[in-house]
């Protein structure tokens, strides 16, 4: 791969671009994926007011408002990083209630949260209808190489030292399932589009 350096005015504009590009009249599932350090869910804001200005309705969800309840997902402890990977995200849930009304011939019913974990308990809120041609933004992290369908996946990669410098004491936990998502999922020459995000001032797309 070559890298091919961008400023962040311009990689938004690109990335809208890309997004809008899809048939007018469909829906678009997009996954903005990365590491927390790699502040993937910044991205996806970022994304929301250029993509309305193109004329596309826009509904933002998070992937961490669809986390399994703590007694699940914490079965094997707080700090398991195979639990991490394999347990924590409801990857059900987010397709049943996110992807799968955005097929085609489908609701356009989008649940936007669904599991509160800081208190664990369901949120509280209503389904939002969706309209014509409009996009979903998922932002979360190790979101590709479980099925989940998309129509455009962006990865905001880091080098290994890049996030380990990012990642906090209480969560450094969690570099192992990071490295194996790298290993297994290969998010590289999955996601439709990689940005290298180690100088969050001085993006970078990567060109296969």
């Amino acid at each position: 791969m070559r890298v091919r350096p961008i400023s962040r005015e311009a990689l938004v504009e690109e990335l809208a671009e890309l997004i809008s590009a899809r048939p007018p009249g469909s829906w678009v599932r997009v996954a903005v994926d990365g590491a927390p350090p790699a502040r993937p869910g910044a991205l996806a804001d970022e994304l929301v007011a250029p993509l309305r200005l193109r004329g596309r309705p826009v509904l933002r969800v998070s992937a961490g408002d669809f986390l399994r309840p703590a007694s699940l997902r914490l079965e094997y402890g707080r700090t398991d990083p195979d639990a991490f990977y394999d347990d924590w995200l409801d990857a059900k849930a987010l397709r049943r209630e996110v992807l799968d009304p955005l097929e085609p011939g489908g609701s356009g019913r989008v649940l936007p949260a669904l599991w509160d974990s800081g208190i664990d308990r369901a949120y509280r809120v209503p389904y939002t209808e969706l309209s014509a041609g409009g996009v979903v933004l998922v932002d979360g992290t190790l979101l590709l190489g479980r099925g989940l369908a998309f129509e455009v996946s962006v990865h905001v990669w880091l080098s290994p030292g890049a996030l380990e410098r990012g990642t906090g004491e209480e969560e450094r936990w969690r570099l192992p399932a990071y490295e194996r998502y790298e290993r297994e999922v290969r998010p590289q020459e999955v996601a439709d589009v990689v940005v290298r995000a180690d100088h969050p001032g001085k993006p970078a797309v990567l060109v296969r």
